[in-house]
This record gives structure tokens, C-alpha cells and sequence, in this order.
């Protein structure tokens, strides 16, 4: 079958970013630079030329911007993305008769000055050559405008009169800006544009840098024998704040419910006055947006949210999709959940472990629609609340097509929404969720430990292709898991973690009051849940012991807020150390260079010689430079690749040197490559 227009002869392949070949859109983050690079070629030796088109989904017409050749028929341009929600772009591309024109004419001319070709060679027709690059000046000249056009119509003029006098040419006859002048007004007739208008979805500036402090609201009274309060929350915005963190999450703010609620230290029997689980939710009270009664109101959750807001802070709402026997839903909607051959409705199991508290839902429901609704009217309602950033509690026993739809559907009113999904399962199935729309995402940082295991996970969590959907939230800590590290390496272990996912990550969090003072206690051994955990008991925490972390906190986020370098993931580097106790990585951003060592022994001193990679961190060889260690502010004058670091865990287990570099490097981006404005050079309407 012969196709619509034959004559079209570019091909472009392999458009990149895209996500499994556009089914989803890549990720970019409000104010990036957009690289797209695609392979552009024809057949034979004519030149092609093309264009970025840009857009978003709000905009009418087309940004675009010229391609520029990388090597072996790859081409790039950039564009920044200064709105948030969907944008689209794609590339198009056409034969280039005038680049070649002027291609042909520097060779004929260099043949014809050259003493020594023979002469068939030298016997160029000069005059021919230049009557053909003025047909293509006129053709150019009737797609210009007003000034344009006339001055393309006075080169073209020059052109043919040279040709007619058979001038000697000693020298090109067009200047840049010219041929600059022409490639503004290309003949599209036989442009091949791809056929895929590929999706990008950006979010605001906080998906991409974010410090997120977690606690429990009823743990927050100062009186051991009261039950705490939005307004004891309130009490403690000013410490929180003071340490650096922009995000305070908070576990089910809902009504517990009665039926099979658990004891402390998750037992299957609840004494008079068990608080119970936040993530058993519903009662004859409400459901996923009622609040528990003991926290205060809904006018005093707002109060709070606004006062979150006032100390420069976001409240983030865990939203659970799991019910108690006592939620509404089990009455009202008995079809939203699994019956099993007694009629009872099935509880969560993980075999052997039991949840009888719970009811999960049942996606395979025939009131899936209605399921669905229910769901995303959750989120609607917290939104109207005051909300914009929700942590959402294992996503990965939830449908799939499910989140692509809700998240989509709530983008499109409210796209400033930042979802986190605490998903620690499988690789496919964390990455699907973030596929769907899942803003940032728990990782395995938890478990990666040795310098071995953080440089391979952490290379393929901060390039692409993951980096084109998906973006990491390091958290050393949760309510649910207290890792065998911080069990038994004592405070130099929080130190580590901690210093580790405030530098390895853009995002990360902690549990907040355990991780301050060090809770690491296991349930028994071999666990990795809390003793005395607070997901089933109050708390009471002493915010001001002496051996508290906040200052090493404190002094961490002051870094991250101070330097660019920290606030993105993708210019992660590691380099090599002589010691596997030790771990080497920088990141670049313009001409903010930090340069992280840390010691991954919590019991030892260890030393060794970092290898810089020199040309990543923009440095000569045999140069001297600056590293002021941030934590300490000490300076050290290192020299060329080799330099010896020794860190004792019980002092500080790392350094964050602060590079300075000489003048004249540093204007580049996480790769090495000098970064550029993408000016839109014209608009079309398609």
C-alpha cells in the first residue's frame, strides 16, 4: 500500500523521554530544561534540519525549537516547562535543500582554490551553483514576511548577479545571519512529523525537593493522661519547622473502630481505654472522612492545616483504603468487600499473620464503578479541606488501572497534588504505580546498606529510563520498620541513615520523635516492628533529651535548603574509595558542587583514598581547590585525583564538602554538558 505523500524521506526514531513508547507520560518537575533527542536521518547525503514542537494542554499553538546534531544521527533540543499539568511535544523534521545548497558550495569552492587538485576536480560551475541557491532563496523569500522577505529577495538578486558576471568567488558568499534568516522560514511541504505527540507531566517544585517530618497527633499532649489534640500538634510546629522540614505528614486522623481492635504491641486483645490501630478506620461515627473525635474537629484540623501553612510547612494526610468491621461501608456497601463460604466477610491476611481489625477491599467487586467513585470522592473531600499532598498507604494491593484513574482524574482539577506511594514491594509493581501517577515513591533504601548495594540501586533509581516517571523518598525509618542497622549500631547508625538519605535523596523523611531519640527497640528479635510501638499505643516522647538528634537534623536541612546541588537526584555521581566502608558520591548543580564521604561502619574508624572523577567535578588535573566540610565548617586544600578521608562514626561518620571550584567551570549540568536556554523560535498552529 502505497502511502499518502511518498516524497516525505526523513525518518525519526526513537524520541526520547517517553515511558513503555508513550503508554505514559515521563516526569519533569516545574522550571526543568527538557532534553528531547531523537534519531533523524534520510536516505543519501542531502542534510535534514527539524524542529522541537512543544506544548501545554492548555495552549492553542505550538512552541518550537531547532534541532541540534549530537553524533551519528541523533539530534537534541531543549525546552523549559514553566507551567505545571500535561504538556505535549513531538518532532518534526524535513529534508534540508538549502543546508546542503550551502554545504555543496563551500566544497565546490574549496575545490576550485585548490593548487593542487587536478583538473577535474577544480573545474567547479560556480555560476550554476549560486542560480540554484537563489531558487532557493525565492523559494524561502514568498514564506517570509515584510522585512524579511525583501532582504532575501536583495541576496537572492546579489546571487544570480554574480552569477552573470561569473565572479570569482574568493570566499563564501553568505553570512551566518543569513542562513540563520532562511532556516527561519523552512518549506514544511514534505516534513515528516512523528506520530506520536508524546505526554509529559510536570509537578510543582516540592515533588522534586522535600523534607517530611512524621508523627502522631494523639502522641502530641504534654499530659501523659490526656489523649492529644490538632491543637497539641500545634503546640509543636515551631520545633518541627526549626529543624528544616516543609512537610509534616500525619498517620489516619479517622475513628478507630471497636471490633477485633488490637493491643499494645499489636495483641489480639484490646484492654478498656487501647486507643487501638489509626489504620483500622471506621466507626458508626464515619468513615475515610469523619475525624476521630478526640482529636477535635473539622474546624480544628483546618486550623491546623493553616497553621502548618504559616510556619512555611504542608500537612501531608495518610489515606488508607482498608475498613474495620465497624466503617460504615460494611453495612452500607457489603458488596465492596470479599465473602468467604461462611458468609463473613474476609479480614486482611498476610498468612501466617492475621489482621482481623481490617477489611480490605475487593476491586474485583461488581460495584467496581462505585468503589471507585467512593475512593477518589476521599481525596475530593480532603482537597476541599485544605490538603494537597497525601501519603497513601500500601497502594500496591489496591487495583492499578485504579490509581491511573483516580490520580488523573484529580490531576486534572487540582495539579498541584502530590501523591506518595508507600509501596515496598516488587520493582514492576512500584514502578507501575508511579507510572499511573504516583508522584514520589518509599524505595528500598531501608535495606540497602553496604557501599555495594547503595551504588547499584541508587545508579538505577537517579538515571533513565527511571527517572523519566519515577522519583524516590528515602525514609530510615517508619512506624512499620525498624531495620537490624539501627537496632544494633547504635546513635552512629542514625547518624549514617540519616546523613545518607538527606544527601543520596532529593526527598526523604523520617519517622519523626523515634528517629530523634533513637528508638531501637525491636519487638523481638528478628523483627523489624517497634517494641511498644506507637501504631497501637500513645507515646510520650522527651523532645529535649540530651541525646536527641535534632541539632544533626537541623544542621542537615540547613545544608539541603543552602545548596542546589542537594534539591534534585539526577546528577548523582559515585566515585571510587580504596575502603568498601566508605562511600563516595557528589552531585553538581551549576556551580554548587557538594562531594559526600561517609563511613558505613557504626562501630569503627575507617580511613581510605577517594579517586575523584576529576572531569565530572569539572576540575583539572594537578589543581588545587577548596573543601569546606559543611557539618564542621572546616577548610581542607585537596589536590588532583587522590585524597585521604578518615571518619570516626561516633564523632561524625561523614564529611559534605562544599567544592570550589576555579572560575570558567561549573556552568554545566549533572552530565557535563553545558546547559542552554531553549528560546522558542517560532509558532505554529497545527
Amino acid at each position: 500500500m502505497k502511502p499518502v505523500e511518498g516524497r516525505k524521506r526523513v525518518i525519526i526514531e526513537n524520541v526520547q523521554p517517553q515511558v513503555d513508547c508513550g503508554r505514559y507520560p515521563a516526569r519533569r518537575t516545574l522550571g526543568d530544561v527538557v532534553t528531547v533527542t531523537a534519531a533523524v536521518f534520510a536516505d543519501g547525503h542531502d542534510h535534514v534540519a527539524g524542529r522541537l514542537l512543544y506544548r501545554h494542554e492548555k495552549e492553542r499553538t505550538w512552541r518550537s525549537t531547532p534541532i541540534a546534531p549530537l553524533t551519528n544521527d541523533l539530534w537534541s533540543a531543549n525546552f523549559t516547562v514553566d507551567k505545571p499539568g500535561t504538556w505535549n511535544y513531538t518532532i518534526e523534521a524535513w529534508v534540508d535543500h538549502f543546508g546542503t545548497w550551502c554545504a555543496d558550495l563551500q566544497k565546490r569552492l574549496a575545490a576550485q582554490h585548490n593548487p593542487s587538485a587536478d583538473p577535474v576536480t577544480a573545474s567547479q560551475n560556480i555560476p550554476l551553483a549560486l542560480r540554484t541557491g537563489a531558487l532557493l532563496l525565492e523559494d524561502a523569500s514568498t514564506r517570509a514576511k515584510g522585512a524579511d522577505a525583501k532582504l532575501l529577495n536583495q541576496i537572492l538578486v546579489s546571487l544570480r548577479w554574480m552569477a552573470d558576471q561569473n565572479t570569482d568567488l574568493s570566499e563564501y558568499p553568505l553570512c551566518d545571519e543569513i542562513i540563520a534568516l532562511v532556516n527561519r522560514y523552512p518549506d514544511l511541504t514534505l516534513a515528516t512529523r512523528h506520530p506520536q505527540r508524546l505526554a509529559l507531566w510536570v509537578d510543582r517544585e516540592r515533588a522534586r525537593f522535600s523534607t517530611w517530618y512524621e508523627l502522631f497527633p494523639r502522641s502530641a499532649s504534654a499530659d501523659p493522661n490526656r489523649h492529644g489534640t490538632f491543637a497539641d500538634v500545634e503546640t509543636l510546629l515551631p520545633d518541627i519547622a526549626a529543624m528544616g522540614f516543609d512537610v509534616l505528614y500525619l498517620p489516619p486522623l479517622h475513628p478507630i473502630g471497636d471490633a477485633f481492635r488490637k493491643g499494645p504491641n499489636n495483641s489480639v486483645i484490646a484492654s478498656e481505654g487501647d486507643p487501638g490501630s489509626p489504620w483500622a478506620i471506621g466507626t458508626k461515627d464515619g468513615g475515610h472522612t469523619a475525624i476521630h473525635r478526640e482529636l477535635g474537629t473539622l474546624a480544628d484540623f483546618e486550623h491546623l492545616v493553616a497553621a502548618v501553612g504559616a510556619h512555611g510547612m504542608e500537612l501531608a494526610l495518610d489515606i488508607a483504603f482498608q475498613c474495620s468491621p465497624d466503617h460504615p461501608w460494611v453495612s452500607e456497601h457489603p458488596d465492596w468487600f470479599i465473602k468467604r463460604p461462611d458468609g463473613s466477610i474476609q479480614y486482611a491476611e498476610n498468612p501466617p499473620k492475621k489482621y482481623q481489625d481490617i477489611y480490605p477491599l475487593n476491586f474485583e467487586s461488581p460495584s467496581w464503578r462505585a468503589l471507585w467513585q467512593a475512593l477518589h470522592d476521599v481525596f475530593d473531600y480532603w482537597i476541599q479541606h485544605g490538603v494537597h499532598i497525601f501519603r497513601v498507604d500500601n497502594p500496591h494491593t489496591k487495583a492499578l488501572p485504579f490509581w491511573e484513574w483516580c490520580i488523573t482524574e484529580i490531576h486534572k482539577k487540582h495539579p498541584d497534588i502530590i501523591f506518595l506511594a508507600e509501596a515496598f514491594t516488587r520493582p514492576h509493581v512500584m514502578y507501575s504505580l508511579a507510572k499511573a501517577g504516583f508522584t514520589q515513591s518509599y524505595t528500598y533504601f531501608t535495606w540497602r546498606n553496604t557501599s555495594a548495594e547503595l551504588q547499584q540501586y541508587f545508579e538505577e533509581i537517579t538515571k533513565p529510563p527511571v527517572t523519566d516517571f519515577f522519583r524516590p523518598n528515602l525514609w530510615p525509618n517508619t512506624p512499620d520498620i525498624l531495620h537490624a542497622t539501627l537496632q544494633n549500631g547504635g546513635r552512629a547508625a542514625f547518624m549514617q541513615r540519616l546523613i545518607l538519605a538527606a544527601t543520596l535523596g532529593a526527598n526523604y523523611g523520617i519517622y519523626g520523635p523515634a528517629f530523634e531519640l533513637g528508638e531501637s527497640l525491636p519487638a523481638k528479635p528478628g523483627s523489624e516492628e517497634y517494641l511498644n510501638s506507637e501504631k497501637y499505643e500513645i507515646r510520650q516522647w522527651d523532645r529535649n533529651a540530651s541525646h536527641s538528634l535534632a541539632p544533626l537534623i537541623t544542621k542537615l536541612n540547613q545544608i539541603r535548603r543552602e545548596n542546589k546541588a542537594l534539591q534534585s537526584d539526577t546528577s548523582l555521581h559515585f566515585h571510587r574509595v580504596d575502603s568498601p566502608h566508605i562511600l563516595c558520591y557528589s552531585k553538581t548543580t551549576g556551580d554548587n558542587l557538594i562531594l559526600v564521604a561517609i563511613n558505613l561502619d557504626p562501630t569503627q574508624e575507617q580511613a581510605g583514598w577517594i579517586d575523584l572523577d576529576l572531569k565530572r567535578l569539572g576540575i583539572a588535573h594537578e589543581q588545587n581547590f577548596d573543601v569546606e566540610d559543611l557539618l564542621t565548617g572546616n577548610h581542607y586544600q585537596w589536590h588532583d585525583r587522590s585524597n585521604y578521608v578518615a571518619l570516626r562514626p561516633d564523632v561524625m561518620p561523614a564529611h559534605i564538602f562544599r567544592i570550589t571550584r576555579e572560575p570558567g567551570f561549573g556552568n554545566e549540568n549533572g552530565n557535563g554538558t553545558k546547559l542552554t536556554s531553549a528560546v522558542p523560535q517560532a509558532e505554529i498552529i497545527e
